[in-house]
């Protein structure tokens, strides 16, 4: 089944269930029977749905609404019927679903590194914190921000949607609107003038370089110095911008996909919490730590 189905099927299951609920409270007919069965149904709904939205890389922010919302419903139709059970249970739900659904879409937003394209910054399994209010705020991941517009920097590390499959990414910003860049010998070339390198280590076919720009700096990986994988000088779009990951010859970036325009960005990596590699590891916060 399409992911988008069966979080709009789940979404209605759910609403059905509290709908239910609270007809069986208002007229005293609900028992134990039918308390466990539309307690199920709730539970296996919302399960169903965040297990779709995170297959899919989707966004919790429209099951956010929606519990936020209809547990602001229960608790007003509690009031109108002055039930205190009605009104208790929508309060009780109500005030976390609003403050997780502030914080997730205005403040931070967790996010695991699915790839080793970050790398030697970022690894696979880290787990991060984006910061959402930096390029202003937004609830729809793909809309201009409605306050705060401050567009990426130089040498930011962005998460974004890449615009073709809509799953998120997170890569550096490396050109903004109307600069000219280009990659050539492992080198990248910026409105003309290549950007400096300093070796910091060599380990057989393994390279770490210090990348300079303007008074910024970050740790790239080069694997395969002898491959030639030129990109010829091309210019960004007006609205768009271009992206690299710091591991250079394992990394799916603007090389190969194009641009991503100013609307898929939503938030800026802030910082590192916790590393998770895989389900049967115990979680290390060793690396834990502000994302340079």
């Amino acid at each position: 089944m399409n992911a988008d189905i069966a979080i709009f099927i789940s979404i209605a299951l759910l609403i059905f269930t509290v709908i239910a609920w609270i007809k069986f409270v208002v007229t005293n007919e609900l028992n134990e029977s039918k308390s466990t069965i539309l307690s199920t149904l709730g539970f296996v709904s919302v399960g169903v749905a965040v297990w779709n939205i995170f297959v899919s890389s989707g966004d919790l922010t429209i099951l956010l609404i929606v519990g936020t919302v209809l547990s602001l419903m229960v608790y007003l139709v509690g009031i109108y019927y002055s039930n205190s059970e009605i009104s208790t249970q929508g309060k009780g739900y109500f005030w976390p679903l609003l403050a997780i659904f502030v914080v997730r879409t205005f403040l931070f937003e967790p996010y695991q590194i699915p790839s080793g394209s970050m790398m030697p910054g970022l690894k696979e399994g880290d787990f991060i914190l984006v910061n959402k209010y930096a390029y202003g705020l937004k609830i729809n991941r793909t809309d201009l921000p409605f306050s705060g517009n401050q567009d990426p920097d130089y040498g930011d590390v962005v998460v974004f949607l890449e615009p073709n499959t809509k799953i998120p990414f997170i890569k550096r910003l490396i050109a903004k609107p109307g600069d000219r860049v280009a990659y050539r010998n492992k080198v990248i070339y910026l409105n003309g003038v290549p950007l400096s390198q300093e070796l910091i280590s060599k380990d057989q076919q393994e390279y770490l370089l210090k990348e300079f720009f303007e008074e910024n700096s970050r740790i790239i990986r080069i694997t395969q110095p002898q491959r030639n994988d030129s990109m010829s000088e091309i210019t960004v779009p007006e609205g768009n911008y271009f992206v690299m990951g710091d591991n250079r010859d394992n990394s799916n970036d603007s090389r190969f996909w194009g641009f991503v325009p100013r609307s898929h960005f939503f938030g800026k990596g802030s910082l590192i919490w916790m590393t998770w590699e895989c389900w049967l590891c115990v979680p290390s916060f060793s690396r834990a730590g502000y994302i340079e």
